[in-house]
């Protein structure tokens, strides 16, 4: 059983399953996922994504808002504790700090960065972070706004060893997604064999960075299995044990039975 700790589900294109939802979950039970977690990425979408998932069981959810979009409602922390609330939301995120455009105004962001950790101390729920050209910002943010107290997943980490200790020192998990796959992904290979079985996740980032060798089409949740196919591989482990090692942390960290 695999536990797909980050898609977007509400997000793929139906198209190749008869535009239906329930047939494109069948499609992904037949790669033995039995848990996914679909991630908020704008107030907007909320309630779209809510109703698309309420019916199954297995399915999860977070509220946030993600750190890159602009032209969206700014989240304050009151509006993600009430969707904390819901059944579903096991998590406050996709949150963080994107820096890949070269801005040096990025205030808003770390601003919304520190909205989103206060929501989740209050809501008492881990945080989804999403980092990228913003190393040291979000480690700085992450241990100035107490971020330890929830901790949370390091979504699609491509960073370094030493970062990834300084993140499962504050109470993270390091996911891994389809990158790990990629002719370019050595450093991620590198870092992933470090990574102490307690801390790791595994995603799809769904229906973005299809695993090889699917690189460039649409990705799905049913493609997790690739990727912990490799890290069976680099971390000379059975892939059953990685299956239910990753299964039972995602299951911990987002206090599912």
């Amino acid at each position: 059983m695999f536990f797909d700790s980050h898609c977007h589900l509400d997000r793929i294109d139906l198209g190749d399953y008869d535009n239906s939802f329930s047939q494109l979950l069948e499609s992904i039970k037949t790669d033995h996922v039995t848990r996914m977690l679909c991630i908020g990425v704008n107030l907007e979408s909320f309630d779209d994504m809510y109703e698309c998932i309420q019916a199954y069981p297995d399915i999860f959810c977070s509220a946030g808002v993600h750190p890159d979009y602009q032209n969206v409602s700014e989240p304050d922390v009151e509006q993600l504790c009430d969707l904390a609330k819901n059944d579903k939301v096991v998590a406050i995120g996709e949150t963080g700090l994107d820096y890949v455009d070269g801005s040096n105004n990025m205030d808003w962001q770390r601003q919304r960065f520190i909205v989103h950790i206060e929501a989740a101390k209050q809501s008492n729920l881990p945080l989804i972070i999403h980092t990228r050209n913003a190393r040291q910002d979000t480690l700085d943010i992450l241990q100035e706004n107490n971020a330890d107290r929830v901790g949370g997943a390091m979504h699609c980490f491509t960073e370094d060893w030493e970062m990834a200790q300084q993140l499962i020192e504050m109470n993270f998990y390091i996911s891994i997604s389809g990158i790990v796959t990629f002719g370019q992904g050595e450093n991620v290979r590198q870092m992933a064999k470090m990574i102490p079985r307690n801390r790791l996740l595994i995603e799809t980032d769904a229906p973005w960075l299809s695993p090889m060798p699917f690189r460039g089409k649409p990705n799905h949740p049913g493609r997790v299995r690739y990727v912990a196919e490799k890290l069976a591989e680099i971390r000379n482990e059975p892939l059953e044990e990685v299956a239910a090692y990753t299964f039972e942390n995602a299951n911990r960290l987002f206090r599912l039975q």
